[in-house]
């Protein structure tokens, strides 16, 4: 793995991080616009919230394992953190979702996209063994 693997990988996730922040910030002020679900649990605003705090701690720990070296480990940080995106994807499982705007339509669907950009990225970087942390920095 190259710096600019370790690069490429800081840039996708802060762009994630920011989208996020959108799509998470989002949900939270507006939570009673969105459509509950009669099937799977519905969390709370306060859980989605929370939520995001957790996963993006992940996403943090991954960035300080890549620049210790430890890549498998941050493999593992980086698919948790991909689950923030790919969790997205229950919006549309419960439908009424055809009334948003464009605009959290955007910020839904770029949060799945980057999760699993993310998602694929930790499964290339679990290929990889340990770096020593000067070639992972």
């Amino acid at each position: 793995m190259s710096t600019v693997d370790h690069r490429r990988i800081c840039m996708v996730l802060a762009v994630a991080v920011a989208v996020s922040i959108v799509h998470y910030v989002d949900n939270v002020a507006a939570y009673d616009r969105y459509p509950e679900s009669a099937t799977l649990p519905n969390p709370s605003a306060a859980i989605v919230g929370g939520s995001w705090f957790l996963f993006t701690a992940f996403g943090l720990a991954a960035v300080v394992l890549l620049q210790r070296g430890e890549v498998r480990r941050a493999a593992v940080c980086l698919a948790v953190y991909s689950g923030s995106g790919l969790v997205g994807i229950l919006h549309y499982t419960v439908g009424g979702t055809s009334a948003f705007p464009w605009w959290r339509h955007a910020h839904i669907v770029a949060d799945i996209i980057l999760g699993l950009v993310i998602f694929a990225l930790a499964m290339q970087l679990a290929r990889h063994r340990r770096l020593p942390p000067a070639a992972a920095a």
